[in-house]
Order: C-alpha cells, then sequence, then structure tokens
C-alpha cells in the first residue's frame, strides 16, 4: 500500500502542474506566470502587465505567487517585488484582495464566503482578479490605508504621481 501523504503530495503536484501546462497552452492577456525553480512547484512569479487605459498601463510589476502545502484546500499568497502604490497592496507587497483569503465566513463582515478562496479559483483566476484590481481598486477594506486615502480624495495628484513613479520604476527594472 502507498503512503497516503505521497498521494496526497502527488495530487498537488498534479494539479499546480496542470495549471502551468494550461497557461502555457492558453496564454491570458496581461501577464506571464511560471514556476521560479522547475525543482519547487510551490514557488512562482507572475509579471503582470499594468492593463490599459489605468494609471498602470505602461508597468510590468513582478510578483510570487507561493502556494501552500495544502493547496487547492487553501489559497497562495501572492506579494509584489516590484514596488506598487494600490489601495489593495501593502506597503510590503502583499496582495489583499477577496479571492486570496481563507476560505469561509469573514469575521469582520465584509466579503460573503462565495467571495473568498475555492479549491476551484486557478493561477489564471487570480490573475485576473488581480488585475482587475489595479483597474479598481478597492477602498473600503483597504492594505494600503494611505493608498486608499488618497486614491479617494485626490485619484488625480499625489496618488496619481507616486503610480506613474512605480510605473516609470518597474519600466526600469523590467529591461535589468
Amino acid at each position: 500500500s502507498t503512503d497516503p501523504k505521497f498521494n496526497e503530495f502527488k495530487l498537488l503536484w498534479l494539479q499546480i502542474r496542470s495549471n502551468t501546462g494550461k497557461l502555457n497552452k492558453n496564454p491570458v492577456e496581461g501577464f506571464s506566470a511560471g514556476l521560479i525553480d522547475d525543482d519547487d512547484i510551490y514557488k512562482w512569479e507572475v509579471v503582470i502587465i499594468g492593463p490599459q487605459d489605468t494609471l498602470f498601463e505602461g508597468g510590468f510589476f513582478k510578483a510570487y505567487l507561493t502556494f501552500p502545502y495544502d493547496y487547492p484546500l487553501r489559497p497562495p499568497k501572492m506579494k509584489f517585488i516590484t514596488e506598487i502604490w494600490h489601495p489593495n497592496v501593502a506597503k510590503n507587497g502583499d496582495v489583499c484582495i477577496s479571492i486570496l483569503h481563507e476560505p469561509g465566513e469573514d469575521k469582520f463582515g465584509y466579503e460573503k464566503p462565495e467571495e473568498r478562496w475555492l479549491p476551484i479559483h486557478t493561477v489564471e483566476t487570480i490573475m485576473i482578479s488581480v488585475i482587475s484590481m489595479l483597474a479598481d481598486p478597492n477602498s473600503d477594506s483597504p492594505a494600503n490605508v494611505d493608498a486608499a486615502k488618497e486614491w479617494r480624495e485626490d485619484p488625480n495628484g499625489e496618488f496619481k504621481r507616486k503610480v506613474a513613479r512605480c510605473v516609470r520604476k518597474s519600466q526600469e527594472m523590467a529591461f535589468d
């Protein structure tokens, strides 16, 4: 008989591998994703291209997606490596959106269970949500309170200037 932990790992490995295969066969516009190291299926690097007609247009924002060992039961964590100024991205780069929150009830009452992590989500659905978040920030439950305040009070002033600086820096870093 086979060790149940081995079967669990094998299933997880196949699931994450299938994500890579699907993305390679059918790339989605706006981002690229892949393993950082072929020997570690739990750590991915993604590059999100700033969505057209947004303040982030023209930017190349690199992030890491780290899968837990019990994926898909729990969501991966996403952290921008490229500096980004956004209400839903903490100053340390951690992305804070519903789809990446643990499944179940929200103890603060902001999110419905169906808005939170579900095992059916894939790298593709996560990236589409993050691209959507860039285009339409949620300043009601921010991870970066200062960015949320600027976004609400003066989106075309200080907020826009800080985002433009991040876009420029991301472009310079993309070609290093």
